[in-house]
């Protein structure tokens, strides 16, 4: 189980649902961050790649495990979300790591219930829109590159770590199944899995706002998870702007878990 200590974390009250400081992710290898503290996580998302290193729960546990260590592979350093350009004019939105490409941010919107950082890739090209609510973020590729594909990523750690322990389940299959079950396809409206540990008492689940027809798959690795919406194999399908939605759910009920997930979109 992974705990993650943070520098300049700011802590969120009642009055104070959503709160954006800056500081160090010291766990991903001191990298500079935006820190998003809300009601049920606290988001590092790093400032020059335009990805999170690491997502908190409420125990200080962290989901995703992202470190800057070069080799370190999926032990660190292809971790994070959404990991959304890769090799298709540019790689950004990643946590900064030896092959993502910088890009620039800007604040745009900082209120107790709200706070938007949006980035813009080195080239111009690219442009990723993040929302930071009181019990989830909302991820808008907001600007694509003509002529080129993405996808929307999940490479992390449930409950800390990827082990046995782990398990999946998503708008296809209400059955919880074991984290080194595949699934290949394309998920059913609406179009969301969840991740979770038997040993914890929530789950982080991800939505895609908008229903297609293009693959979405999981597939485990040794040390973490690796879904995408809009991928199959190395192949990215995503070419317009779409929003997607990542978040804490405090149970592992499959029945709550859908309940939280479709009032995302109501």
């Amino acid at each position: 189980m992974l705990i993650l200590l943070s520098v300049g974390c700011s802590i969120a009250t009642q009055k104070e649902l959503v709160s954006l400081s800056h500081g160090i992710d010291q766990s991903a290898g001191n990298v500079s961050t935006y820190i998003i503290t809300t009601s049920n996580a606290t988001y590092h998302l790093e400032k020059e790649g335009g990805g999170l290193s690491s997502m908190i729960d409420k125990d200080g546990i962290d989901w995703i495990g992202f470190t800057n260590e070069k080799g370190s592979g999926w032990k660190g350093e292809y971790r994070g979300f959404p990991n959304a350009i890769h090799k298709q004019d540019g790689n950004y939105f990643h946590a900064m790591n030896a092959g993502t490409d910088v890009s620039t941010s800007v604040v745009e919107i900082e209120t107790k219930q709200h706070v938007r950082i949006t980035f813009t890739s080195g080239n111009g090209k690219w442009q990723g829109q993040w929302d930071f609510y009181p019990k989830r973020l909302d991820f808008t590729m907001s600007k694509v590159s003509a002529g080129y594909h993405y996808w929307i990523q999940y490479e992390g750690v449930p409950g800390g770590k990827m082990d046995k322990t782990d398990f999946w389940f998503a708008s296809k299959n209400p059955t919880p199944q074991p984290i080194n079950e595949p699934f290949l396809g394309d998920l059913p409206s609406p179009e969301w899995i969840a991740f979770g540990d038997k040993e914890q008492s929530r789950m982080l689940y991800l939505l895609h706002h908008e229903d297609d027809e293009y693959p979405d798959n999981y597939v485990s690795r040794p040390y973490m998870t690796v879904f995408g919406f809009g991928r199959s194999n190395k192949e990215k399908f995503l070419d317009t702007p779409q929003t997607f939605s990542i978040g804490f759910v405090e149970s592992t009920e499959y029945a709550k878990v859908e309940e939280a997930v479709k009032k995302v979109l109501h």
